[in-house]
């Protein structure tokens, strides 16, 4: 068990991301991103979702603008172009699940 709430831990800049579960199928991963941190456009070869912990941000998915507040879920298709942008601190949980 980890309690995630604990481990979240903001850089000065940039993102910080820490391994939480990873097996043949399932890898579950925690970001934190420091405030006006982006990631830019690319994708991903595994479907997934982004679970928002705390924070606001914009999550950009296939051109559309997903606002990154508490408790929102984005799933992603496999290949879908996507970007995001941290308007303050923000931790999410992203999760890839292999075919």
């Amino acid at each position: 068990m980890k309690d995630i709430i604990k481990i979240i831990e903001y850089p000065k800049e940039g993102v910080l991301s820490k391994e939480i579960l990873k097996d043949r199928k399932l890898n579950l991963t925690l970001f934190c991103m420091a405030k006006n941190t982006e990631i830019s456009e690319h994708t991903s070869t595994k479907a997934g979702t982004v679970y928002v912990i705390e924070g606001n941000g914009i999550f950009n998915l296939e051109g559309k603008d997903i606002i990154m507040k508490e408790g929102v879920l984005i799933h992603m298709k496999e290949n879908a172009v996507h970007s995001l942008k941290a308007i303050e601190n923000t931790s999410f949980l992203l999760t890839l699940v292999s075919s």
